[in-house]
């Protein structure tokens, strides 16, 4: 996700060497350097989460931007997760409002309806808009972003935005001072942070699982 102050520093949730932004972390090269978060690391962490809210449940459904660079690895990364412990995926794929609008009709009818989102841009920046189709839908969600909890959806697990936005503030200064990318190495977000609603919770009829409440840096009331 390219920088909206400077058009060489970047932030991105995936691996930017492996997306073929930057040679390395620590010797970027070329034009571009920025902040990598560990929000797509992360992506299985979640379905591990909504799975300790539903332990009897052996089904749960995916939204996936089929248009994210990240998403194949997501993809095979939270079917292995969803091999380990014992589960079946439903995917879905959403890049668009309609589409959005859609995966949380569907996802509804299922039993239990719990929803995890990969990490994506696309959704972080529509984290108002995704509470607003859960709370409709009566479905429990797990998103990236700490916005969705915070307008009234159930669960987000991913990296400190602030974090990230400091970071790449600071590198964008630095770069407008005459520094050069290719001199500053790729820094990673270190800190991830769970939020929880307990609003939203008891608006869905759930109890939240003492041992996911304990886990929580953030507990709305």
């Amino acid at each position: 996700m390219r920088d909206q102050d400077d058009p060489d520093c970047l932030r991105v949730g995936g691996d930017p060497v492996a997306l073929g932004l930057v040679a390395s972390l620590s010797r970027p090269g070329g034009n571009l350097t920025g902040v990598s978060s560990l929000s797509v690391e992360v992506s299985l962490k979640r379905l591990e989460f909504m799975s300790d809210l539903f332990p009897a449940a052996k089904t749960f459904a995916v939204a996936i931007n089929p248009m994210s660079p990240t998403s194949a690895s997501q993809s095979r990364n939270l079917q292995a997760a969803a091999n380990s412990l014992g589960l079946e995926l439903r995917i879905f794929k959403a890049s668009s409002e309609p589409e959005l609008d859609a995966v949380f009709a569907a996802v509804s009818q299922m039993q239990p309806p719990g929803l995890v989102f990969t990490s994506d841009p696309y959704f972080a920046y529509r984290s108002r808009r995704l509470a607003e189709l859960a709370i409709r839908y009566n479905v429990p969600a797990i998103t990236q972003a700490r916005d969705f909890p915070n307008a009234g959806g159930l669960m987000s697990y991913g990296g400190d935005f602030r974090q990230s936005h400091r970071h790449t503030g600071i590198y964008a200064g630095r770069i407008i001072r005459g520094e050069k990318p290719s001199d500053l190495p790729v820094q990673r977000v270190t800190k991830v942070e769970l939020f929880v609603n307990l609003k939203a919770a008891g608006q869905l009829g759930l109890t939240m699982p003492p041992s996911l409440l304990s886990s929580a840096d953030v507990v709305i009331e």
